[in-house]
């Protein structure tokens, strides 16, 4: 299995170290990390990396546990290149055209939901430790890296919060998250640019056991009833835009690292 040198782990913790050195460095290292050949990285053997991707973020893959091992090098690359920022800006590209043509109320009650994690923050530089997915998930150890509340932003989707802000529109966070990581979540958001928000929504113990698409679509309904309307839907997983109270419109970001129900 072919793992990424410690070089360009070591770029990569330089990459993420602020959200304001995250624009700059892409031009100087971020060429460094290009698959390496063509657009579908190393060639494996009996699988296609390119063809699982497309299978993930279609959904025609689901309940998958772990990136296939012989995928590794091909997400990290991905992840690390320039075509997952590529991908994302398409998403925020097209999800801000529809929210600016929207002819919109000016009573307050117009809300955008984004997801957290892999949507407005990222945690990369925890999955580049890890194998870019290839690991069973371990529980512990990611609520480690969370509780040091250095996640980067993911700079497409901050910039989409900002000009939806300016637009009107109020910004409601639901997230996986449980409720002992808010004090945590709430830092790291504010640290690298999200200042402001209607609601931050985090997993609480009602939800125990229960998929993320239950616990989702429960809580948006829950802002309906309230009387906000959801004009858009944001988030990695398609459990964040799939169910019910969904929005007038949804937006998938691109995300092969894991996969939530």
């Amino acid at each position: 299995m072919e793992r990424l040198p410690g070089v360009l782990l070591f770029l990569l913790a330089i990459f993420f170290s602020t959200t304001q050195a995250y624009e700059p460095l892409i031009n100087h290292h971020i060429h460094l990390l290009r698959p390496k050949s063509g657009a579908g990285g190393s060639s494996v053997p009996g699988v296609s990396c390119l063809s699982w991707r497309l299978g993930v973020e279609v959904r025609n893959i689901i309940n998958w546990k772990t990136v296939p091992a012989q995928c590794e090098s091909y997400v990290g690359h991905y992840m690390l290149g320039h075509q997952y920022r590529k991908d994302s800006k398409a998403v925020t590209d097209v999800a801000w055209l529809y929210a600016k043509s929207l002819n919109l109320t000016k009573d307050g009650k117009n809300v955008w939901v984004f997801d957290i994690d892999e949507t407005t923050l990222s945690n990369l530089p925890y999955y580049a430790r890890h194998g870019f997915g290839t690991e069973v998930y371990n529980s512990t150890s990611f609520n480690e890296w969370v509780l040091e509340g250095t996640a980067p932003a993911l700079p497409e989707s901050l910039q989409l919060y900002k000009k939806l802000l300016k637009l009107g529109v109020k910004v409601v966070f639901i997230t996986g998250r449980g409720e002992d990581q808010r004090s945590v979540t709430i830092a790291n958001l504010k640290n690298v640019g999200y200042r402001t928000w209607e609601k931050l929504v985090l997993k609480g113990s009602a939800y125990s056991g229960k998929t993320s698409y239950v616990y989702k679509s429960a809580e948006r309904a829950k802002l309906e009833k309230s009387g906000f309307r959801i004009i858009g839907n944001i988030g990695d997983q398609w459990s964040d835009i799939l169910g019910t109270s969904v929005g007038n419109r949804t937006f998938k970001l691109p995300d092969p690292l894991y996969y939530i129900s």
